[in-house]
Formats: structure tokens, sequence, C-alpha cells
């Protein structure tokens, strides 16, 4: 797939329990909420858990990570419908074999509040990219 300034990539998850576990496991991150529920019964989302929603799109097209910013706007939990949206800004041909590339995201809960901004830059390594 090729990408084109401007291009706009989106997908929604929702974190469950059991991913927020195995983020802690994993990341150590144990900070009460992480593993105490809410009276609704959920857990904070990780900060870096979140996170990973942009950073799907620069793995499905092998991006070559350089730099990452995020903001945290507010608190993610288990059980919101998280949307990302990940608008390619810069796509530029280095030579017959790498690509630069810069992207944008925002990501939002169910209730159309922002959670996540930030963007990203890399390189893509790949003969198959025209």
């Amino acid at each position: 797939m090729s990408l084109h300034v401007g291009d706009i990539i989106t997908f929604e998850r929702t974190f469950t329990i059991e991913d927020v576990e195995l983020f802690t496991r994993i990341s150590g991150d144990e900070g009460t909420h992480h593993t105490t529920p809410d009276e609704q019964g959920r857990l904070v989302i990780q900060g870096l858990l979140t996170a990973t929603l942009p950073t799907k799109v620069g793995g499905d097209n092998n991006v070559l990570a350089r730099s990452m910013n995020y903001e945290f706007l507010r608190p993610v939990f288990t059980g919101d419908k998280i949307l990302c949206e990940v608008t390619i800004d810069k796509y530029e041909k280095q030579d017959h074999n790498r690509i630069s590339i810069a992207a944008s995201f925002l990501c939002t809960n169910q209730n159309e509040k922002q959670v996540l901004i930030g963007n990203f830059t890399g390189i893509i390594l790949n003969d198959r990219n025209e």
C-alpha cells in the first residue's frame, strides 16, 4: 500500500481489563489506578498502552520510527472505544529503497473527547514501495 500526503488512516479499539493486566506485567507500570478498579469497575489504561494506537499504523506500513511525541489529554478507561485518526503529513522518496514519513494523530473516545494527540516521524525501507 502506497501512502500519500493527506491520507487519513482510521481504526478503533476498545481496551479490556486483560489488555491492562498484560501490559502491566510487561511494562511494570503497576500504579494502583491500573490495578484497582474504580467504582464503575474500570481500570485506567496506561498512557503508553493508549499510545500503541498510532504506532499500529506505523507497524502496518513498515515504519521504522525516529521520533514520537505524545500529549495525553485525559484518561482512557477499560471499555472505552477509542478512534485513532492518523494523517500523513510527509511522504517523500529519499532513494530507491527509502521513504521519509511524518504523521500526526488524534485519538478520541466514544464521547468524541480528545484523549491523545501527537506525531511521529520515521523511514520506510521497502523495495515494494513506489
